[in-house]
């Protein structure tokens, strides 16, 4: 998708705009949020893969309740 020469673009940017100090700090978080959302991912897919009544529209529970319209009054 990118060439050598946009990373490297996209790097001297970064450094200018945020400056040297701060770039390590910023590549770690950015490598924990991405570990943080893999793992998330997977443990969201094996929990699908685990509950054969689930639907790809929702968990598949009924739920009871009062709907209740904008104005606050319920719906019969």
């Amino acid at each position: 998708m990118f060439g050598l020469s946009e990373l490297a673009l996209i790097l001297v940017v970064a450094v200018v705009v945020l400056g040297f100090k701060k770039l390590p700090e910023l590549t770690r978080s950015a490598g924990r949020a991405a570990r943080i959302f893999k793992s998330e991912a997977k443990a969201l897919k094996e929990q699908d893969a685990s509950d054969p009544g689930t639907t790809a529209a929702g968990s598949g529970r009924v739920v009871s309740g009062t709907v209740v319209e904008p104005d606050g009054t319920p719906r019969p």
